[in-house]
């Protein structure tokens, strides 16, 4: 039996360099202070070494763990998928990286998730919606660490917010649809009490028809989130079979549009000459659905940059105060309304 290589260490790297140990620790970390030459070489011995720089003693000798934590409801979701790539994309080039969990939509899911990530204790955690667990909330407020709650804005936030009122978003989709000369108007999804951000389209819906004097108990539940295209389908299918007058659906998410734009051409149903069908969150899907989708555009990519932003700026020493980055989410019109 042979015995196991010995890895390299930093002092083998140092020494087909040129360099001392110190200087080979600095260049790891990018220090200004190490002329590009220098580093290259360095970089370059390490390579042929085949060595790894180990960042678990530094951290622990500087107190930095160079990793944000960030929490999402769902990994299959494209607009969380875009936020997160734009978080990544923007800490990267200050050589922090994300560690990420998933919470299934889950809010005790969350806070546990929340524990064990601050244990670890990241730069920062950047949390999905304002709804939490008594529990949660405790931990995020005594973390000691930037909070930005993310996808919504809370009422009462813990800390930092980069979000937009889900509520008004589709507040603005009624009043459209309204606009267009429908008063039976639909909704769809949002039944769900683990989607805290479902149930505020929901509630947008409601208040929207209510200021408009028109009636807004055509209400279909939609399943547990996050809602599938079958889903959407099966909810569309019983709203034509009990309220076959509807004139306009919004749906909580595109994907449940679909599903209710495929039970329309099932059963022959012209969209949108004889209903109107709308969507939110401007999903690839969305665009080439036919006929494509109207729907609301949240900017997910922008709340990432806007986290990146504030999180540099708040490990820099530039945070001024708890920030509330309010997004501006847009009405996209296509051809499934009128």
């Amino acid at each position: 039996m042979t015995a196991s290589r010995k890895a390299p260490t930093m002092t083998d790297v140092a020494r087909l360099a040129g360099v001392s140990p110190m200087t080979v620790s600095r260049a790891f970390k990018s220090h200004s202070s190490i002329s590009s030459t220098t580093r290259d070489a360095i970089l370059k011995a390490a390579d042929e070494l085949g060595y790894v720089f180990d960042s678990t003693a530094s951290n622990l000798r500087s107190q930095r763990t160079d990793f944000v934590a960030v929490t999402i409801p769902s990994i299959n979701n494209a607009n969380f998928a875009d936020t997160v790539r734009a978080l990544s994309d923007g800490l990267k080039s200050r050589g922090l990286q994300i560690l990420l969990g998933m919470t299934d939509y889950d809010m005790t899911e969350e806070e546990r998730l929340i524990e064990q990530l601050l244990r670890r204790r990241p730069e920062a955690i950047v949390v999905t919606g304002g709804n939490h667990t008594p529990r949660a909330r405790r931990l995020l407020e005594n973390a000691g660490i930037p909070v930005i709650e993310t996808w919504d804005l809370p009422a009462a936030p813990i800390d930092h917010v980069v979000g937009f009122s889900n509520a008004e978003a589709v507040r603005g989709m009624v009043d459209h649809f309204v606009a267009q000369g429908m008063t039976r108007i639909a909704f769809i999804g949002g039944d769900a009490s683990r989607d805290t951000r479902g149930a505020d389209r929901r509630a947008g819906f409601v208040a929207a028809m209510q200021a408009h004097g028109l009636d807004a108990s055509r209400l279909i539940a939609a399943g547990q989130p996050p809602i599938s295209m079958r889903e959407g389908a099966e909810a569309m299918a019983r709203l034509l079979d009990s309220l076959p007058d509807t004139e306009g659906v919004i749906c909580v998410s595109d994907l449940s549009a679909f599903g209710a734009l495929a039970e329309c051409q099932r059963r022959g149903i012209a969209v949108p000459e004889r209903l109107s069908i709308a969507g939110f969150g401007d999903y690839e899907i969305a665009g080439v659905a036919v006929p494509a989708l109207t729907t609301i555009n949240p900017h997910p990519k922008e709340i990432g940059q806007r986290a990146v932003q504030l999180i540099l700026d708040l490990i820099d020493g530039k945070g001024a105060g708890p920030a509330r980055i309010t997004i501006t989410p847009d009405l996209i019109l296509r051809q499934s309304s009128r």
